[in-house]
């Protein structure tokens, strides 16, 4: 450790991402397909402890078996058997129909009742140990609610519930997406059951399309509302369905239509319905929310949004080559949309009248069937993987910690960014590339930005080692960093995890 870490900061940065794209001769083709890798930095005592373990997956296992890629990912279709006969062959094709999908969960982390869970976007989540990275049982939503897909960015209620939504596909010659409720606990005469059991589903959202249902990584919460952005961005059933016999990966399966709409959905998280009035924007694709808060009637928030798909084709890996950084140019820069929409709107009001009432560069325009045409004010641009202090989540909030990425996906600093002056403060080093920024409030915070901001910072040139950096959270400088002599691998998501949510090993 160069540097001083405060003391009070004691716990666990649990990190998730792809980690391994060639077994024996094969090798994925996109950076989202690869194998997770999980990593942690604990910090006990001003001293930082680095570990890092592949996700024991089955798809893992079955993939190191065979030395080659025998399960599916969404960028890499894979043909484990070519098959002996007419018979066999056509068989293998139907069963894929409704793919089995990959366990092999490399986007997030989540808690659930006291257990940690690596996350991917499919109905399959692997329980993991936090302390020895060795991974546990798998567990299949789909035996609990009818999922098929999943986000990997859940919401944690004030009860430490899990809120999550999934995508329903032709369940009863319906798709819908779902909402559903997965409990911080289970009754004390169950205490043997799974939180699972009593997952409840909380309400569902019908989409516009039975065969086109839209791709979403995250939604968003308020104290009252889900907030769900249905986008046009979407998935081809027909097209995933036909995609293993076509020799396409299922991400041919997605397509952006730029001349639709994007519709929002605000569910009431009391009477479980679907807010009536339909409220609309221009064409987008977004990934992740950041915020979203009540105010005066009004539902204020917070999306990093793009005018096209192309972030998720640069990371093709075909385009990672050593030309990346010159030649990887995003057609679409993402821009940070903060969306003003009064719920509480008048129902008398005039046709073409912005019925946002609250001091805002957004509006939002009663149209003449009713519908209400949003226009975001934007906020800034050029920042990705949001986080904020959680404390604040669903709550009036002023700041966003987040990678800078300007023309390029990859990111070279990091940034903190005040939604309310425009203010950006920003951390950046020669040949580094920061990841996800994690705020951690420290024990006695009274303000949203007392704490430290936490990121795995790899270098460019693969000799410097990677290393932990931690910032003063008000300040953005350098408290000190920690220095990891491995080969460190650029991640996705994770989690801080205090000391005081850790089990210890015995238990």
């Amino acid at each position: 450790v160069i540097g001083q870490l405060p003391a009070w900061l004691q716990g666990m940065l649990l990190r998730n991402g792809p980690g391994m794209h060639t077994i024996g001769d094969s090798k994925y083709n996109h950076w989202f397909d690869g194998l997770a890798l999980l990593h942690s930095f604990t910090f006990k005592n001003g001293e930082v402890y680095y570990r890092s373990k592949y996700l024991r997956s089955d798809t893992y296992n079955c993939n190191i078996e065979a030395n080659r890629i025998m399960v599916s990912e969404f960028g890499t279709m894979a043909y484990p058997d070519p098959c002996k006969n007419i018979f066999a062959k056509a068989f293998s094709y139907l069963s894929h129909t409704i793919p089995e999908f990959t366990d092999n969960c490399l986007i997030n982390i989540m808690k659930a009742g006291d257990d940690f869970y690596a996350t991917g976007e499919t109905n399959f989540i692997r329980k993991i140990n936090p302390q020895t990275l060795e991974t546990l049982e798998k567990v299949d939503y789909n035996k609990y609610v009818a999922v098929n897909l999943a986000t990997s960015h859940p919401h944690y209620d004030s009860a430490g519930n899990v809120l999550n939504m999934g995508t329903s596909i032709v369940d009863k010659g319906k798709t819908k997406y779902l909402l559903f409720k997965i409990p911080s606990s289970v009754p004390e005469h169950e205490k043997k059951k799974s939180c699972f059991k009593h997952l409840e589903v909380v309400c569902s959202v019908p989409s516009r399309s039975l065969l086109h249902p839209s791709y979403y990584h995250s939604f968003g919460i308020t104290e009252n509302y889900i907030i769900f952005i249905e986008q046009p961005f979407r998935l081809d059933i027909l097209k995933m369905a036909t995609a293993y016999i076509r020799g396409v990966s299922w991400a041919s399966c997605l397509a952006f239509n730029k001349d639709d709409k994007t519709w929002f959905h605000f569910i009431d998280r009391r009477t479980k319905k679907e807010v009536s009035t339909k409220f609309y924007t221009d064409a987008m694709v977004f990934f992740h929310h950041i915020n979203a808060y009540e105010e005066d009637g009004h539902i204020i928030f917070d999306i990093i949004a793009y005018t096209d798909n192309s972030l998720y084709d640069m990371f093709y890996l075909k385009n990672l080559t050593k030309e990346f950084e010159e030649n990887a140019k995003l057609t679409s820069i993402p821009t940070c949309k903060r969306f003003v929409v009064p719920l509480q709107c008048d129902k008398d009001a005039v046709v073409d009248s912005n019925l946002v009432t609250l001091p805002s560069a957004a509006t939002a325009v009663k149209e003449k069937d009713g519908s209400i045409y949003c226009q975001p004010e934007i906020l800034c641009e050029g920042i990705e993987l949001p986080r904020i202090n959680y404390d604040y989540n669903g709550k009036k909030y002023k700041y966003v910690f987040a990678t800078r990425v300007q023309w390029s996906p990859v990111p070279t600093k990091i940034a903190k960014f005040n939604t309310q002056t425009k203010e950006m403060l920003q951390w950046g080093q020669d040949d580094c590339w920061p990841s996800e920024p994690v705020f951690v409030p420290s024990p006695d915070a009274k303000e949203e930005d007392d704490g430290v901001v936490l990121t795995c910072v790899v270098k460019t040139d693969p000799k410097d080692p990677p290393f932990l950096l931690v910032l003063d959270a008000k300040t953005f400088t350098e408290l000190g960093r920690a220095i990891v002599n491995v080969e460190m691998h650029m991640d996705l998501h994770g989690v801080f995890i205090p000391q005081q949510d850790m089990k210890t090993e015995t238990e």
